[in-house]
């Protein structure tokens, strides 16, 4: 959805400017001759200010979205180092306990091993 208002304020932003390109905006120092070169040059003037706007306000979006895609990468390669932390704290209590259980097999192997109760 995104993308597809930016792409809008984009194609809105290439009309516009094709209107400023205009013979009427083109030459700021010729006066307007007629009623609809005045009107022209009025729709002009307040196109450039609604659109200056709404570029000032894609452009903060822009900022936006670039924090909030910095913080999503560090969140991600926060969340990876802990992943690996729990694999090798996982991996280690698994071999301690395979060796408590090899002990635990090998003393009760050992027909004159004491017991708790003597």
């Amino acid at each position: 959805m995104a993308v597809r208002k930016v792409r809008l304020a984009t194609e809105v932003e290439g009309e516009i400017r094709e209107l400023v390109r205009s013979e009427v905006v083109t030459n700021p120092r010729r006066r307007p001759e007629t009623e609809s070169e005045l009107a022209a040059s009025n729709i002009n003037s307040v196109l450039q200010r609604a659109t200056s706007a709404l570029v000032q306000e894609i452009d903060t979006l822009i900022t936006e979205l670039e924090s909030s895609r910095d913080m999503l990468n560090s969140e991600a390669a926060r969340v990876q180092r802990e992943v690996v932390q729990y694999s090798t704290l996982s991996q280690a209590a698994l071999q301690s306990t395979k060796i408590i259980t090899e002990s635990l097999t090998q003393l009760k192997k050992v027909p004159d091993a004491p017991t708790l109760s003597d």
